[in-house]
């Protein structure tokens, strides 16, 4: 391999998987410094993007699991820090890395590829001044600016009275904060719409982890359900990363008023899932990110003998000849649906939870790891091995030896 230009080299290990990759790093100096330059982590992961290789779907439960998207048979339990206690939850997913809750204020961003994880730094939560009131429920998201190349973590926080007095009819302002991976650092958000504190509604929000934003176009997006306050009619709420203000995303024209709205993304676009009744779904997806008019009906499903109900659809991924597109149905199960036959196949993947969350992450070899932590934790290694040296060589003089230099 020596003989080998590094430009052919570099080609090479832009179509190797991250597990190949890290291994390989092991080489020599120059594979490493090659595998671990920024230029060629991006342009491995662009590929991927592209190509559809080294996809994979996470498995959310009381526990964690990782399918390799192109077998889809098993489940593995996925080994993370802190993964003994059930609990942790996985509210987003962006070029190979996993953003973590561990409790409310205990955040963490985590590599499954690399294995690199990262606490975020605590940010307390403050209710509005002057109100009694207590933290209710916690919306997350989290995503790229991809102006800036920075990966943030959106927390918008719900407050409810803190007595038992009836609080009915009564909404305050939410808590909006936004943490920067390349800042490692919170920034609370102050220009708020007014309708966002209107945005929690418990049954909705609860159930199937609608309360995690899905990323799209540089922008998370959550759906508020109709509220008398507001009028009957559903509202995309984006919130853009790269300016970091919150906008309201146009919807398309479903047939029947009366529906459910849920949002998705399918490979970097935005879809909207509109459900009649449990009876039928209709899936949107917006082919010009912010234009109306670009909304193309992708799937229409309707009840079956095998799918007796239709509470929930969540699209993933297409397959590689982009004929068919991988859905979750119900939190329960999975299945192909073809494009041209207008057809579900179901498929079956051995030792995955009875029900579950499902999340597309594709292996990269993006860093979160502190590099300033990295330096210092390099120069104590560096220093601890000067003092063992020393205190050989000092241990070697005080026995009354010559030491030969």
């Amino acid at each position: 391999m020596s003989k080998v230009p590094m430009d052919v080299v570099t080609d090479i290990f832009h179509r190797l998987p991250v597990k190949t990759l890290l291994r390989f790093r092991s080489l020599s100096k120059p594979y490493c410094s090659l595998i671990d330059d920024p230029d060629f982590t991006n342009a491995h992961l662009d590929r991927s993007i592209k190509t559809r290789s080294n996809l994979n779907i996470i498995l959310k439960g009381l526990h964690l699991y990782s399918v390799e998207f192109d077998a889809l048979d098993n489940a593995v339990p996925i080994d993370y820090p802190l993964s003994s206690g059930a609990g942790t939850e996985a509210f987003g997913s962006c070029n190979g890395i996993l953003a973590f809750r561990l409790t409310d204020k205990n955040l963490a961003l985590y590599n499954p590829s690399t294995r690199q994880f990262r606490r975020l730094p605590v940010s307390e939560i403050d209710p509005p001044p002057g109100d009694s009131c207590k933290s209710g429920y916690i919306f997350y998201g989290f995503g790229q600016d991809v102006k800036t190349n920075d990966y943030k973590v959106v927390r918008m926080v719900q407050f409810n009275k803190s007595d038992d007095e009836d609080d009915e009819g009564i909404f305050y302002d939410y808590e909006v904060k936004v943490y920067s991976l390349k800042n490692d650092s919170w920034r609370k958000i102050t220009k708020l719409p007014p309708y966002l504190r209107f945005m929690f509604q418990f049954f909705y929000h609860l159930l199937h982890r609608r309360g995690y934003g899905v990323l799209a176009g540089g922008v998370l997006h959550w759906v508020m359900p109709p509220r008398i306050e507001l009028g009957p009619r559903n509202r995309i709420v984006g919130f853009d990363l790269g300016n970091e203000e919150f906008i309201e995303v146009p919807q398309p024209e479903c047939a029947d008023k009366n529906y459910l709205l849920d949002v998705a993304a399918l490979e970097g676009h935005l879809c909207a899932v509109c459900n009649y009744d449990q009876e039928k779904i209709d899936l949107w997806t917006m082919k010009e990110y912010g234009v109306k008019q670009s909304w193309t009906k992708l799937i229409s499903i309707q009840r079956t003998r095998t799918i007796t109900t239709l509470t929930f659809l969540k699209p993933l991924a297409y397959s590689k000849q982009l004929d068919k597109v991988l859905v979750e149905i119900n939190s329960q199960k999975f299945a192909w649906y073809d494009l041209q036959k207008k057809k579900m196949r179901s498929v079956k993947i051995g030792g995955s939870p009875g029900t579950f969350g499902a999340e597309v992450y594709i292996g990269s070899l993006i860093q979160i790891e502190d590099p300033k932590r990295l330096e210092i934790e390099k120069q104590n290694e560096q220093d601890e091995l000067k003092n063992r040296n020393r205190k050989k060589r000092d241990d070697f003089l005080s026995k009354g030896f010559k030491l030969v230099l």
